[in-house]
């Protein structure tokens, strides 16, 4: 083990040092990445449109950043959508220079199409693969006795297309793991042809019978997809604990969605406190932040991965012309819609995430909610990082574990006061759906002033209504809709009632 520990440690130290630099300066990291971006992109279509030349030339920092407002929109991805057509029909230095290789189909949890996200060579290397090594690095630098290099990992991911004009396209985790660096392979599993496999049913079922009987160290995933694979595992094995089949398993890396629904879950299949949580947030668009530090639930923003981070004030998302800070000038405990300007060629790109500054030196943050996925039909301004936190409270309080959920708004209707309506499929189910139900609300109105205010003495807000899924009914709804497995997610809340809708129907 020393060798192979040393090793790691030669290879992670010069990284450790680049990190600690940008923890401490975060303008002056984010400036250097402002300029290289538009500096290898000012020869592009984007660039030359938006003189990309010109405000690189600026006379100071200041102008060159006062004009990259200026003159580049904000862009939602129907916005780039001709750009990103042309770039999949084989054009090369559309948005970024080159040839674009890759193109991940984002899992979304809306329609029934998928958004293409160009992955361009850098993006590719410099962010997603170097995001990464940054995660195993701090994990080796929280915990230098780990066995992490000693084992495999399974990583739960997707697919790709069968055909997509001769290009790679698939889903991130297909792309990432179809083109790992040589010296990454071994350290994962199962084998390309079954972790590939288009298949969700049958790749579970191969997935479960080939990595029971390796040396499992690590898991990486959605956590809802993650205990599928857990499960399937214990079924096939026979054995009640993780651990007597996967003896030396210490980390689960996981992102996609909130872990708090599933945290107990998981402690009843990996039971003990040998286990480590850690959470990525990893999206087709890059690789943004990680937890650094277990012993707290907030995650480090990556400065220095070839991404422009600005932040538009929650308050101001709908305004015509919203206010757009920098990193300089984001506020403690503030809720911002994440803008980024990547080096794979989205340009300041509105991702649809919205998150909470929760340090500034270094800066973390908190993933709260999605731009489109709240409930505020009654000013309530519900957020998704609300009903996971307090679902989590009550769920422990009634010793409930659950599978998935999602909510939408009661509208009111005559006499009827408007409400909520939630649909949870349990693992395992509360005593007392009643009391639940109380405790849900009452974490709800500790989380969410707005929400408190609005359900005093049920003047506008009833108490929530709860429907009980029958099992699997999540699963049956996504696989109907063609998104089992890998990065798919359940839409947690939505402003009208189309998917819970579909789902009472599929119950029936």
């Amino acid at each position: 083990m020393f060798p192979l520990n040393f090793f790691v440690k030669l290879k992670f130290y010069s990284r450790y040092r680049q990190i600690e630099f940008f923890k401490k300066n975060p303008v002056e990291a984010q400036l250097e990445v402002f300029f290289d971006l538009l500096d290898k992109a000012k020869t592009t279509f984007w660039g030359k449109k938006y003189n990309y030349e010109t405000i690189i030339q600026s006379s100071s920092a200041e102008d060159a950043l006062r004009l990259f407002k200026e003159n580049v929109p904000i862009s939602s991805y129907d916005d780039l959508r001709s750009e990103i057509d042309r770039i999949c029909n084989l054009e090369e230095n559309v948005l970024w220079p080159g040839k674009i290789k890759h193109l991940a189909k984002s899992s979304g949890t809306t329609g029934s199409k998928s958004k293409i996200i160009p992955i361009s060579d850098d993006s590719l290397e410099d962010c997603h693969y170097k995001g990464g090594q940054d995660v195993l690095a701090c994990y080796y630098k929280i915990n230098p006795e780990t066995n992490i290099f000693l084992g495999k990992t399974i990583s739960v991911g997707g697919s790709f297309d069968a055909n997509f004009n001769n290009v790679n396209c698939g889903d991130l985790s297909a792309i990432l793991m179809n083109n790992l660096p040589f010296w990454a392979s071994p350290f994962r599993s199962p084998k390309l042809p079954i972790a590939l496999l288009n298949n969700w049913e049958e790749k579970l079922e191969e997935m479960a019978k080939e990595t029971m009987n390796e040396n499992i160290v690590a898991l990486a995933g959605v956590p809802s997809w993650t205990l599928l694979v857990v499960k399937k595992v214990l079924e096939i094995s026979k054995k009640n604990n993780i651990f007597d089949v996967w003896p030396n398993l210490e980390l689960f890396m996981h992102g996609g969605v909130s872990f708090s629904p599933y945290k107990e879950q998981f402690k009843e299949l990996i039971p003990g406190n040998k286990m480590n949580y850690l959470e990525i947030y990893n999206a087709s668009e890059g690789f943004f932040a990680f937890n650094d530090d277990l012993s707290r639930d907030d995650m480090l923003l990556m400065l220095d991965l070839g991404v422009f981070y600005e932040f538009i004030p929650l308050s101001d998302l709908d305004k015509d012309n919203p206010r757009v800070l920098n990193i300089k000038e984001v506020e403690l405990n503030k809720t911002y819609a994440l803008v980024i300007s990547t080096n794979g060629g989205l340009w300041r790109y509105l991702i649809g995430d919205t998150i909470q500054i929760t340090s500034l030196r270094p800066i973390k943050i908190k993933i709260v909610g999605r731009t489109k996925h709240f409930i505020n039909v009654f000013g309530e301004e519900l957020m998704v990082g609300n009903t996971d936190k307090a679902l989590e409270i009550a769920l422990n309080k009634n010793e409930a574990s659950i599978n998935d959920y999602t909510v939408c708004p009661i509208f009111m209707d005559g006499k009827n006061k408007g409400g909520h309506e939630w649909l949870i499929e349990f693992d395992k189910h509360p005593a007392n759906l009643e009391k639940f139900v109380i405790d849900l609300d009452e974490a709800l109105k500790s989380l969410n002033s707005d929400y408190e205010a609005k359900r005093y003495k049920e003047m506008i807000l009833s108490l929530p209504k709860l429907n009980v899924a029958r099992k699997n009914l999540f699963y049956d709804w996504l696989k109907k809709r063609g998104k089992l497995g890998g990065q798919n997610k359940v839409p947690r809340l939505s402003n009208s009632r189309e998917y819970l809708e579909e789902l009472l129907m599929l119950s029936s």
